[in-house]
């Protein structure tokens, strides 16, 4: 059996998938059914000072101290 067939198998949370923007899309595109899933906005949290993102798919995500992706509200 192929690595990549076991990972597809596994699958992938959100909190596991790199910090940056890109690595995001890619993993909502593919959750999405390979619909593609864009920035549509992103503004500074000031209480945490990171960047919340809001995306096509009508959820906000932000990078958490531990450099985790996470869901805001």
């Amino acid at each position: 059996m192929s690595q990549a067939f076991v990972r597809e198998q596994d699958g992938q949370w959100l909190h596991e998938i790199a910090p940056t923007l890109q690595a995001l899309i890619n993993y909502l595109s593919k959750e999405n059914n390979g619909i593609k899933v864009y920035e549509k906005n992103h503004i500074m949290n000031a209480e945490t000072g990171k960047y919340v993102y809001e995306m096509s798919n009508g959820l906000n995500y932000s990078v958490d101290a531990d450099g985790k992706w996470t869901i805001v509200d």
